[in-house]
């Protein structure tokens, strides 16, 4: 349980700190959670559409187009035409989403980078099979 409540702490802790940056820049926390999922997309070189967004967010077409709206006026992301499709619409983050991550979150990621650089290899490949297993019993289930 001591990992369990470790992992509580850590998380917690960087909820706090999701929370400040979200107001300090104006959004809402769910305007931050949509961010990270178009970063983390484009990230792997996944596309994202509205309607995954919205999904992966559980947020309805009205939510999601609020919710893209009100990140587009910020000057965070834009809605593009698939170049493939052009009946699809793609949600790509802006530079400027970016850069303002970067400088609030990029001296965090640099603590939490040089703190795993006292584990050995072989020690975060257990910390990451943990971490993995973790958010796989974290996630939702289509069960009822």
């Amino acid at each position: 349980m001591r990992l369990v409540h470790l992992l509580r702490a850590v998380t917690v802790e960087l909820h706090l700190r999701a929370a400040e940056f979200a107001a300090r820049n104006g959004l809402h926390p769910t305007d931050l959670r949509a961010l990270i999922r178009l970063l983390d997309a484009d990230r792997v070189g996944d596309t994202v559409t509205p309607g995954r967004l919205g999904e992966a967010l559980k947020l309805n077409s009205a939510g999601t187009t609020a919710l893209l709206d009100r990140l587009e006026r910020s000057g965070l992301v834009r809605r593009v035409r698939d170049e493939r499709d052009r009946r699809r619409v793609l949600v790509a983050v802006e530079e400027k989403a970016v850069e303002l991550g970067w400088s609030f979150f990029g001296p965090l990621i640099g603590s939490l980078v040089e703190a795993s650089e006292e584990f050995t290899s072989a020690e975060l490949d257990v910390v990451r099979r943990y971490l993995a297993a973790a958010l796989h019993a974290a996630a939702p289930t289509d069960a009822p």
